[in-house]
């Protein structure tokens, strides 16, 4: 599977990470998966409350699914799935409501995506959040699949 040339994107407060969610909702294309990791706080859910009214949904809704493994927003375009699988046992990893948000026709955000390891979708945009000042972030974006190189084309620009 090819992978994009990763890119930087900067962001400077929460305004700007939910922005970029925001991007990257209004052109998310239907089973459009995104890879989310970063340390806690780094700003995933942020991103996901702007991904979300990309798509049309209340991003006042969105709130990090932590306890509950995944949260669905519906009222957008598409549905979204939001999933944190910080606290998922190894033993869980193949269960249906997991597969459905990683394969179904709507767009799922992870969290925690490297802890699904081997059992990992091929086909995925890899979101990567590290802090680099205590208000600002670096957020590496990295398409893995032809579906997921155009989305990240139209959501950042050639």
């Amino acid at each position: 599977m090819s992978e994009t040339p990763a890119r930087l994107v900067q962001t400077g407060a929460p305004e700007e990470t939910e922005a970029l969610g925001r991007a990257f909702g209004e052109t998310a294309p239907a089973g459009g998966l995104l890879a989310l990791t970063g340390e806690l706080g780094a700003g995933k859910t942020c991103f996901v409350r702007g991904l979300a009214a990309g798509l049309g949904a209340d991003a006042d809704e969105v709130h990090s699914p932590s306890f509950i493994m995944m949260t669905e927003y519906r009222g957008g375009r598409l549905p979204l799935h939001h999933v944190d699988l910080y606290r998922l046992e190894q033993s869980r990893i193949d269960e249906i409501w997991l597969r459905d948000a990683l394969y179904g026709n709507g767009v799922a955000a992870v969290e925690w995506f490297d802890r699904l390891g081997a059992a990992s979708p091929d086909d995925f945009m890899a979101v990567e959040f590290r802090y680099r000042s205590p208000d600002g972030r670096t957020i590496r974006v990295t398409a893995r699949g032809a579906r997921h190189a155009r989305w990240l084309a139209a959501a950042l620009g050639d």
